[in-house]
């Protein structure tokens, strides 16, 4: 079985939308992040409050934490700006010298524009065996386009190479190809049609891709098939074999290959679980991991942190607010709370 490789109309409420000021401001209008534009921001008034935490006797922590939470990624961006030209001081330099430990990572993280913050993680997974499946597939694969090409973007201009390039010189594999593959941002948009021939077409070619020599088919479907397509070729796949196509994966990959294949399955099917389970994983290490942590939740923390709260509470029976209560400690602590904001009873 051979594999192969439009714009719709805005509906009457975006085309009103559209007319009004706020309309491209999507936390303002809600979101499924826990992090929403401050809509009283004054970036006088921020800078200020940083100028005085930083100056005060003992550093005031939480007021730095108290605005960096409280404000999107954009504000923070504005705020940094504003810093430098109100005191010739650069604020990501001042608060690293007021800090220390995990705060001052999360802060660092918090003050990053989002493509920096992911070429850095990315960087980093591609340079660290035994995180490069993991980090790296979650980057590249649950990015937007436009965030994905900007993360590429600056990863050349501050690494000085293409991340093609560390991909093929630190993978391998079907890791390698996968990696390559989703860094191209190639997956089909969603049209709005079922294309059920295709669909099938898509399920007997993975059922046929078993052998030595078939790991392309995988690539293909996974990396340029766009979600709801590969949801419809998950659901058919479990009804004409009996069992779920991770069951497959575990039995004819293994290793970062599995590891990678069933990320992505995983992401998939439900990207808020997806999340829900890397955070809860990173909760029960012997000590939490930290920069898990701070990845995820600053991350999604304007875009669907939200949703990844109650998929953590449906599975886990404890919601994701408390168990950061129980197992975090130390000045970071705060700041993780204040980004995932609250309780889910």
């Amino acid at each position: 079985m051979s594999v192969t490789s439009g714009k719709t109309r805005p509906s009457l409420t975006q085309e009103i939308l559209s007319h009004l000021g706020l309309a491209n401001k999507t936390a303002a209008w809600g979101t499924l992040g826990t992090l929403r534009t401050f809509l009283s921001f004054s970036v006088d008034k921020d800078v200020q409050r940083l100028l005085r935490a930083i100056a005060s006797q003992g550093v005031d922590r939480s007021a730095i934490v108290g605005v960096l939470t409280n404000r999107s990624r954009e504000q923070r961006q504005l705020i940094s700006r504003a810093f430098q030209e109100r005191t010739q001081q650069d604020l990501v330099k001042s608060l690293q010298a007021a800090l220390s430990g995990n705060l001052e990572r999360m802060v660092m993280a918090l003050l990053q524009p989002a493509a920096h913050f992911d070429a850095q993680e990315l960087r980093t997974a591609l340079k660290n065996p035994g995180s490069t499946e993991d980090v790296a597939v979650e980057i590249l694969a649950t990015r937007s386009p436009p965030q994905l090409q900007e993360c590429l973007t600056v990863y050349k201009h501050n690494f000085q190479l293409e991340v093609e390039k560390d991909i093929k010189s630190e993978t391998s594999g079907i890791l390698r190809d996968l990696l390559l593959a989703l860094a191209k941002g190639a997956h089909e948009s969603y049209s709005g049609i079922i294309d059920y021939n295709l669909v099938e077409d898509d399920v007997q070619a993975l059922k046929q891709a078993e052998g030595p020599g078939t790991e392309g088919t995988w690539v293909i479907i996974f990396t340029q098939r766009n979600p709801e397509h590969l949801v419809r070729v998950f659901d058919q796949y479990q009804r004409c074999s009996g069992h779920e196509l991770e069951k497959t994966i575990q039995n004819i990959f293994h290793g970062d290959d599995q590891a990678a294949l069933l990320s992505l399955v995983s992401m998939i099917k439900n990207t808020p679980l997806y999340f829900a389970d890397k955070l809860h994983q990173a909760l029960q290490d012997m000590g939490p991991n930290y920069q898990v942590l701070m990845r995820i939740l600053i991350s999604r923390s304007e875009t669907d942190l939200l949703s990844i709260r109650a998929e953590f509470k449906k599975k886990f029976g404890k919601s994701l607010y408390s168990s950061l209560q129980d197992a975090v400690k130390g000045d970071c602590r705060s700041a993780l709370l204040a980004l995932c904001r609250a309780e889910d009873l």
